[in-house]
């Protein structure tokens, strides 16, 4: 059985990435451009609808997930096997990815959709007031409970099968049962990289779109265009946060599975 090392499989993925920081910037642009658009065009439609708010995440894993196939082939095969921009077409390799992708975290998304819509909306300034608690808001916390334990629970599946993307990205067939077969023994390992990783990513994005947000409203003094300037730092920082995970994904790959191109999968034990 192989043991991944949590610190050489992290040094290696970050070590990667930040070493390819131009071609990074190369492969993002259209995915970025398309993911702006939508959440610009989703601001404009419907300004705080937690309906347009999950459509928006549900339309930007096109351009997501074109990014992503694209960076696992360099991370596993080479810059030289990505054949054109991320973005100039839609092939069955993205297709294929995109239905792996609903596969791992379809059921994750639901439940914290759901989370959403039944918890609703709190009123910052009741909080810590002492306003008694609204019996149909105490309902709703009380069936969301469940929800957020299923979501907890998803999540963590997720994490651990979700390194098997990266096989799709390079038309290796696989599936979520064969990431969970190949992971026995080092599940824990995979899913705190895997999550360390979500959680950088996502810490870096809040602060840049603070840091944005603060120059240009400093700078502009205009609420639209330092939303604009926000959304547009934000998005790109989001994108090196998934191009992270999106190389740990393929390093884990690569390792447990000594993968090389052209050769079987190893057999199950």
């Amino acid at each position: 059985m192989t043991r991944l090392p949590f610190g050489d499989v992290l040094s290696e993925s970050f070590s990667f990435f930040f070493a390819n920081l131009r071609l990074f910037f190369h492969l993002v642009t259209i995915p970025w451009v398309a993911s702006l658009a939508i959440r610009v065009i989703g601001a404009m439609v419907a300004h705080d609808s937690l309906a347009a708010v999950l459509i928006e995440k549900v339309l930007d894993a096109v351009p997501t997930v074109i990014f992503m196939v694209a960076w696992q082939r360099v991370v596993l095969l080479g810059p030289a096997r990505v054949d054109r921009l991320p973005g100039l077409a839609w092939t069955p390799r993205e297709s294929a990815y995109l239905i792996h992708l609903v596969k791992i975290a379809g059921i994750t998304f639901v439940l914290i959709a759901a989370f959403i819509f039944t918890i609703g909306t709190l009123d910052p300034e009741t909080i810590g007031m002492g306003v008694p608690l609204d019996p149909e808001q105490a309902h709703r916390q009380a069936m969301a409970a469940p929800l957020g334990a299923g979501f907890t629970i998803s999540l963590l599946l997720a994490l651990r099968v979700s390194f098997g993307l990266a096989a799709t990205a390079v038309d290796v067939p696989f599936s979520p049962r064969l990431s969970w077969a190949y992971s026995r023994g080092n599940a824990w390992t995979i899913i705190g990289l895997l999550f360390l990783t979500f959680f950088i990513g996502a810490v870096a994005t809040t602060a840049a779109s603070l840091v944005a947000l603060g120059l240009m409203r400093g700078m502009l003094g205009a609420d639209s265009a330092a939303a604009l300037v926000t959304w547009l730092v934000a998005i790109l920082v989001s994108y090196a946060g998934a191009g992270l995970a999106a190389t740990v994904q393929a390093v884990i790959f690569r390792r447990l599975l000594a993968w090389r191109e052209g050769a079987a999968l190893p057999a199950l034990s």
